[in-house]
């Protein structure tokens, strides 16, 4: 199955009909996806499914994206306990509970290294969405960066969990980006978009400083967002 199609398939793999067996194989191509982008490397990067019953399904740590395959994903419940599988839960678990905790209407997570969006998070630069229109829908009007701390550390917990009441990608300094949505694919294809725009910042800050949009302009896009049933207002009218 080509790379598009895998993709695609994700959309439907999060309703109450799909097994077991399908959002495993949607956990493994997105796996797949993030070290053939190079946003991973090594054991970096991590995915996580929320189930039912408060567990979740997640690649394990101390395993190469490149070469997960059926044997090796695990069940886990909130505390990282492996409920299912021979492997060992990946330590930034908790970031992934932080923000399932938080937002109930998210399903999967994702986080990785891409390399744009964390340059600029080592910087302490926010990736801006603002530039261009059509992010400001998909994203909001900010992609917000999670202050540096200790990898795990209760203040940096505790900012993720306060920004992600709100938004629905992150940056966190020094160290990369992550994001969630409605599936898996939403969450990967947020990430996605997180990682084009820092890109296209990067070019546009060797010309000079970058311009963003007029704050009436932003306004309106951010109606348009709340109407597709994104971000605070979309997710209420949309009864989440």
């Amino acid at each position: 199955m080509s790379g598009a199609a895998k993709h695609g398939a994700i959309h439907q793999m999060h309703g109450r009909d799909a097994s077991f067996p399908v959002l495993r194989r949607a956990l493994i191509d997105i796996a797949h996806s993030l070290h053939s982008a190079a946003w991973v490397a090594n054991h970096d990067g991590n995915v996580s499914i929320r189930l039912p019953a408060g567990r979740f399904l997640i690649t394990p740590t101390a395993l190469s994206k490149r070469v997960l395959d059926e044997t090796d994903p695990i069940v886990v419940d909130r505390s990282g306990r492996v409920l299912r599988g021979g492997r060992r839960p990946f330590s930034e678990f908790k970031m992934h509970v932080a923000v399932y905790d938080t937002r109930p209407d998210a399903k999967a997570v994702v986080h990785a290294h891409p390399p744009c969006a964390t340059a600029l998070a080592i910087m302490g630069i926010e990736v801006e969405p603002r530039m261009m229109a059509e992010p400001i829908v998909s994203l909001g009007s900010r992609v917000p960066m999670v202050p540096y701390g200790f990898p795990n550390s209760a203040d940096q917990i505790a900012a993720l969990r306060e920004i992600a009441a709100v938004h629905d990608a992150v940056t966190i300094e020094q160290h990369g980006a992550l994001a969630w949505g409605d599936d898996l694919e939403q969450a990967f294809l947020r990430l996605e978009l997180v990682e084009h725009l820092a890109r296209i910042q990067l070019q546009a800050l060797k010309i000079g400083p970058v311009r963003t949009l007029p704050d009436a302009d932003v306004a309106r896009l951010l109606e348009s967002r709340a109407a597709a049933g994104l971000g605070v207002q979309g997710r209420a009218r949309r009864g989440h």
